[in-house]
């Protein structure tokens, strides 16, 4: 979900503005994915380099998630969206680890969307605590070594218990995966779009929808 500085610097207004027009942006696709039969919505929330941003707009991003917990968990539920979590979302505090943890228990039952939100996620980061888990694994002699395949690996990852990505999307013209679902993207459809993310609709993602039915997807088969 990329482009809520610039969408926010077009309009001459501080980045904070652009991140909560990028909220609204979420409320619009969450909406449209839920209304086209999408089983699972998986938003790149905040990554492992956004640390580096700076400390305002830091904590204007995690203000901004503890308020879109707070005033959404019900309508989430309402809709019959289940919330889940992946990454590591402990740094960002005991506060906000308890809104989130409400919120993915509250919706555990719901079965109409699955929301995947990713939270101080980073792939590489979540390809090598996969390996070390079954290397420590190997090394307890709980595992065998020669069993550490492709879907050993895929098991160890925090999407384990989802379907296969099928179409990735990347908003504002930038054509890079940004560390974001890197395994998980191996046979995925990409997208890559120029509209900034706080400008991305129902349409948008009905169009993107209808881009990735008109691919023929071979899986290296042919």
């Amino acid at each position: 979900m990329d482009g809520n500085g610039r969408w926010a610097a077009k309009r001459g207004l501080p980045r904070a503005a652009g991140h909560r027009a990028g909220a609204e942006a979420v409320r619009a696709t969450l909406r449209a994915a839920a209304d086209a039969g999408v089983e699972v919505l998986t938003l790149y929330a905040f990554s492992s380099e956004n640390w580096r941003r700076s400390e305002e707009e830091v904590t204007d991003l995690k203000g901004l998630l503890a308020y879109y917990v707070e005033k959404e968990l019900e309508t989430l539920h309402r809709e019959g969206v289940r919330l889940l979590l992946i990454g590591d979302p402990k740094p960002f505090g005991p506060h906000l680890m308890e809104r989130l943890h409400r919120a993915v228990e509250k919706t555990a039952g719901n079965k109409r969307l699955t929301l995947v939100v990713a939270l101080n996620y980073g792939s590489r980061a979540e390809i090598a605590n996969a390996a070390r888990k079954l290397a420590e694994e190997a090394v307890e002699g709980s595992r065998d070594i020669a069993s550490i395949d492709e879907q050993a690996i895929g098991a160890a990852l925090d999407t384990a218990d989802l379907p296969e990505l099928d179409l990735l999307i990347r908003t504002s013209g930038e054509v890079r995966l940004s560390n974001f679902l890197l395994w998980q993207a191996a046979y995925a459809e990409l997208l890559f779009v120029d509209t900034l993310w706080p400008d991305f609709d129902a349409k948008a993602f009905n169009d993107a929808i209808s881009q990735f039915a008109g691919r023929q997807r071979r899986f290296g088969g042919r």
